[in-house]
């Protein structure tokens, strides 16, 4: 398995019954990573990446319940509360020419029309409407809405992106 560049799509909160079965919060929306014989990681406290193959997984209430080869009683899986599950960023399908992940966007250096350095993107936040970039520097966040009127240019290769800002921001 790759273990170039990760990605986290879950963290394992807890054991259900007896069984080696996980309680996992999902950070992805897809449900694909936890279908029978697919493969994830598990990140302990410790940093190391541990290859899992997912033995079968089913929703419920606000977390997906998870079993993994290897891992078959309560004492097994209470060892990996608190873990990390993480897929290969080359695991993801790939966008159409206007689409991105959030993942590759976190870190590209912003920078107005006029060619000002505004900061780099820190974070993303998803609201009702549109999604909004927080762009930090050492002393200062921008807030700037990820909508087509205002992001000019996203160039993933060149790690930069071009932002034409509204007056007032």
């Amino acid at each position: 398995m790759d273990h170039g560049r990760v990605l986290q799509i879950g963290k394992i909160v807890g054991v259900f019954g007896v069984n080696g079965e996980l309680k996992v919060f999902k950070m992805a929306e897809d449900m694909t990573f936890f279908e029978p014989g697919s493969r994830v990681m598990l990140r302990t406290d410790d940093g190391l990446l541990t290859p899992c193959t997912v033995r079968g997984a089913k929703p419920h209430k606000n977390i997906v319940r998870v079993r993994f080869e290897g891992i078959d009683d309560r004492d097994a899986a209470e060892k990996v509360v608190g873990a990390g599950l993480f897929v290969p960023r080359s695991a993801l399908p790939d966008t159409d020419a206007d689409t991105w992940y959030w993942c590759d966007l976190i870190g590209l250096a912003v920078y107005g029309t006029d060619e000002q350095y505004i900061g780099r993107v820190a974070s993303m936040i998803e609201t009702g409407s549109n999604d909004v970039f927080v762009v930090q520097t050492d002393d200062a966040e921008t807030l700037i809405p990820a909508i087509a009127s205002v992001v000019v240019e996203i160039d993933l290769e060149c790690g930069r992106m071009v932002v034409d800002l509204p007056d007032g921001l």
